[in-house]
């Protein structure tokens, strides 16, 4: 392992920064610095992910900078540049064999984190490069709990499109999708996820079914409908 030094720390700077040239001059003059870790656990490549510079990530990569590197919290690039946004750097990594259903120290994959910040594209990419969408994190959340607790429909709507999505999965609450989108009063989640399956009848661990969970008149409705 490379020291932190001032060098270090400017290569990691200019890679958030995408200085394309500036940082393969200093990495060809010495490529110990193409694996050189920051304080945090990250390497060059976390940074040029992070930043959405897809030329300086495959220049890391073609050199020899491994594609599942895992920072000191468990992010590897593919989970950074998820939930970033980095639409074009999750493509490169995905396409040089990136581990699509890797869960850092929380259990967090990188499907989940685009499926909570939103970003459809990337979780449609994700998707059909076969990621996990019922992957669990240490407190039993999918992907699909996320968007739903968010209102994100966005990327709710290949989730739910999903052949292999099960809408009813419990957290460590044992609340399912449906039980956070009542609570967080998520109207047009609530009527989506009710006309792809969702149990309107499971009990979470504080005895409420999803319905219990909101005072919200619209999703009430939805409720008395539902029950027709």
């Amino acid at each position: 392992m490379l020291e932190t030094t001032p060098k270090t720390f400017e290569v990691h700077l200019a890679s958030y920064q995408g200085k394309y040239e500036e940082v393969k001059t200093n990495v060809l003059a010495n490529n110990r610095l193409l694996t050189a870790v920051d304080d945090s656990g990250r390497q060059p490549l976390h940074w040029a992910a992070c930043g959405g510079h897809e030329e300086l990530a495959s220049f890391f990569i073609e050199h020899g900078a491994p594609v599942d590197k895992a920072d000191d919290s468990g992010w590897t690039p593919l989970m950074i540049a998820a939930s970033a946004g980095r639409e074009q750097v999750v493509r490169l990594l995905i396409g040089r064999g990136a581990n699509i259903n890797r869960q850092n120290n929380e259990g967090h994959s990188a499907l989940q984190y685009a499926a909570s910040k939103n970003h459809h594209e990337i979780v449609a990419i994700l998707m059909d490069n076969w990621a996990d969408v019922n992957l669990q994190d240490k407190l039993g959340a999918t992907p699909l709990h996320r968007a739903a607790s968010k209102g994100n429909m966005s990327a709710l709507a290949p989730i739910v499109q999903c052949n292999r999505c099960s809408f009813n999965l419990q957290d460590s609450e044992g609340n399912t999708p449906l039980h956070l989108a009542c609570e967080e009063e998520r109207l047009e989640v609530v009527r989506l996820l009710l006309e792809h399956g969702a149990s309107s009848q499971i009990i979470n661990k504080a005895g409420k079914t999803p319905f219990e969970m909101t005072s919200c008149p619209s999703i009430r409705r939805l409720e008395q409908m539902n029950e027709m």
